[in-house]
C-alpha cells in the first residue's frame, strides 16, 4: 500500500475543498489508489484538521477497557468504523477494525495487551540473587491462561509420542513374528 506524504494529502484535500472536483476526479488527477482514500483523508481533515492528515509516530498504548468499550460501541451503534475512528480521535480507523475483528474471532480476551519479547526461563533469571530472596509469582490471568495452554500443548505432544513409540513396538513385533515364522517355515521345507 503507498504512503502518501502530509504535503501530498493536503494538497489533495486543499483541492477537494476548493471545488475543484469529487472524490473521482481528484483520484484520477493526483493516482491516488482509490477514491476512498480521498473521501477518508477529507473527512480525517474536517474532523481531526492537520492531526487526522498526519501519520501518527506515537505509538499509542490503548488499556484494555477503551478498546472494549470501543468495540462495544461499534456493535452496538450504526455508525462505521470511520466514523467511530473521527469521534474518538483516532485517524486510524483499521486499528478499529482489528479490535473489532480480535473480538469476534477470540472475545474479550483478544483486546488484552501481550507482553512481547522472549520469556524467560525459571533457570536464568536475571539478577538472581541470593538463594533467600522471595519469588515473585505472575498469577495474573494472563500469565495462567498461558501456562494452561503451554500444559495443553505438552500434554499433546505426550500423548503423541506415546502412541508413536506403542505403535513402533508394534511393528517391531510384528517383525520378529514374520522373521521367526519365515525362519520356521524354512527349516521345515529343508
Amino acid at each position: 500500500m503507498p504512503k502518501y506524504s502530509f504535503e501530498f494529502k493536503k494538497k489533495v484535500v486543499d483541492a477537494y475543498l476548493r471545488g475543484e472536483g469529487g472524490y473521482t476526479y481528484l483520484t484520477e488527477k493526483y493516482g491516488v489508489k482509490n477514491k476512498r482514500q480521498v473521501y477518508n483523508w477529507v473527512h480525517n481533515y474536517k474532523e481531526l484538521g492537520d492531526d487526522g492528515l498526519r501519520r501518527s509516530r506515537k505509538n499509542e498504548q490503548y488499556s484494555f477497557e477503551f478498546k472494549l468499550s470501543v468495540v462495544e460501541s461499534y456493535l452496538s451503534s450504526e455508525l462505521s468504523y470511520q466514523e467511530l475512528a473521527l469521534s474518538l480521535g483516532i485517524n486510524n480507523s483499521s486499528l478499529i477494525t482489528r479490535w473489532v475483528n480480535e473480538f469476534r474471532i477470540a472475545g474479550p480476551d483478544a483486546l488484552r495487551s501481550r507482553k512481547r519479547g522472549r520469556k524467560t526461563t525459571l533457570g536464568k533469571q536475571k539478577n538472581e540473587k541470593t538463594a533467600d530472596t522471595s519469588i515473585n509469582i505472575d498469577t495474573s490471568v494472563e500469565h495462567v491462561k498461558e501456562l494452561e495452554d503451554e500444559l495443553l500443548k505438552l500434554r499433546i505432544e505426550n500423548a503423541f509420542l506415546k502412541e508413536l513409540r506403542r505403535l513402533r513396538l508394534e511393528d517391531e513385533a510384528k517383525m520378529r513374528e514374520r522373521r521367526s515364522s519365515s525362519t520356521a517355515s524354512e527349516e521345515s521345507s529343508n
